[in-house]
């Protein structure tokens, strides 16, 4: 039965009466017919090297759907003469995997190894991962797992370590225009299309080469003499939907690109990213949330109304909902990044954070204790506190840290926005408690 899994990394051609897909009439017979991907296939890159030594390890195929992690496991496989299997997560148990460890064990008796490739590895759970790791370890398959998620956060960390990740790229626009004019000449025609609708065609496809390729399909089809324009072709075909999982590593991928682009006082590049999210299904409110995060870590005191400016425009997207309240969250994204930046505060909190965990177990000093009892009154607790409105210029200067700590500077404002002011005002509490003997 595990023989079923085997399949020839160069498939023999489909009778007549059931027409094999373009993008498989088009795959590559040969690693140099890859198009794109260059930075890992050639001659300098890690599967180029490890082809050119001879010398291959398991891998994890680490990208985007549609950038050739399929193709180039079959050509890794003929490339090598190893027997190529192919499985999916998705419809792979236990048995079945039983099944293929044990075709594997008989080939490898019969003189022949086996490169079994893993499609959506991801979504095997720890035990099934762990199943692979004693015939990677003794030579019965060469895995190559393919996944479009983050491998440091789904697969384990032994499986991780007896394999190599390799990174795959999304298509560039020559990338995929290259692939168009292959499959012209496997059609023997060019694309009924103006160049603007050509280049709109590559465009919709997202970096995705099946999907250009299904697209191009569909183009082909047409029956039209003259060649359509952009607005012609937008009415006939239907736009693909941007990439974006909204629980998975493209969500957090492009929350950062928004934070950074604040940060980075940016708003065009953090308005594009607020508007990728939105077009990708994600819930406004957890923008709203987001959003206000950065008004405290990235913007702090240096203009403390950043912080409620969010909140408003929070409030005003829960009154009015989307899509009109949407506008209120892009309105302070850009406020956000056009006020000055502090993170003196969030660098302060971070540092108390710590020292609390180093110096946890020490007491405040007596005197700025309460002493509601006559036996804390005679423990000292409140013996010699200094009342502050009592002082000169409203302002002691005692110590407020446990005895014998050594005070720690914690908070270091910036000379940008409203924290120039906290630091004059900081300098000058410094400067006093210096004089007190604070």
């Amino acid at each position: 039965m595990a023989d079923l899994f085997e399949t020839s990394p160069n498939p023999e051609p489909r009778a007549a009466a059931s027409p094999r897909p373009l993008a498989d009439r088009i795959r590559p017979m040969r690693m140099t017919d890859v198009i794109g991907q260059e930075n890992i296939l050639g001659s300098e890159g890690p599967l180029g090297s490890m082809l050119a030594a001879g010398s291959l390890s398991s891998l994890i195929l680490w990208g985007p759907p549609g950038v050739g992690k399929t193709t180039i496991a079959r050509l890794l496989a003929d490339e090598t003469d190893l027997a190529f299997v192919q499985i999916s997560a998705i419809f792979t148990g236990v048995p079945e995997l039983r099944k293929v460890f044990d075709a594997a064990k008989l080939r490898r008796q019969q003189g022949r190894g086996t490169l079994l490739f893993v499609d959506e590895i991801h979504r095997f759970n720890k035990a099934q991962q762990d199943s692979f790791l004693p015939h990677m370890e003794d030579g019965t398959i060469l895995l190559v797992g393919a996944t479009t998620e983050n491998p440091s956060f789904e697969l384990n960390a032994a499986l991780m370590s007896r394999a190599q990740v390799i990174v795959l790229q999304r298509l560039s626009l020559a990338d995929l225009e290259r692939l168009a004019q292959r499959a012209e000449k496997e059609l023997g025609r060019k694309l009924p299309l103006t160049a603007s609708a050509r280049e709109a065609l590559l465009e919709m496809a997202d970096g995705d080469g099946r999907a250009a390729l299904n697209l191009i399909e569909q183009v082909a089809a047409w029956k039209t003499e003259a060649p359509v324009d952009q607005q012609a072709m937008a009415q006939r075909l239907m736009r693909r939907a941007a990439k974006y999982d909204k629980s998975g590593d493209e969500h957090y991928n492009l929350i950062s690109a928004l934070h950074k682009s604040v940060r980075g006082s940016d708003p065009d590049a953090a308005l594009y990213w607020f508007g990728r999210m939105l077009e990708g299904g994600e819930d406004p409110r957890y923008l709203a949330r987001r959003i206000t995060r950065m008004a405290v870590e990235d913007i702090g005191l240096a203009d403390p109304a950043a912080a409620r400016h969010c909140l408003d425009a929070w409030s005003l997207y829960e009154r009015l909902g989307s899509p009109e309240g949407e506008l209120a969250l892009a309105q302070a994204l850009i406020y956000l990044a056009l006020a000055p930046k502090s993170n003196a505060g969030y660098v302060a909190y971070k540092g108390a954070r710590a020292e609390a965990r180093r110096t946890g177990s020490l007491m405040p000093p007596a005197h700025i204790l309460n002493a509601p009892t006559r036996m804390m009154k005679d423990q000292g607790y409140g013996s010699g506190y200094a009342y502050d409105h009592d002082a000169e210029d409203g302002f002691s200067g005692q110590n407020y840290f446990p005895d014998g700590m050594k005070r720690p500077v914690l908070y270091t404002p910036v000379e940008r926005g409203f924290e120039r002011e906290l630091k004059k005002r900081l300098d000058w509490f410094v400067g006093l408690r210096k004089k007190r003997g604070g």
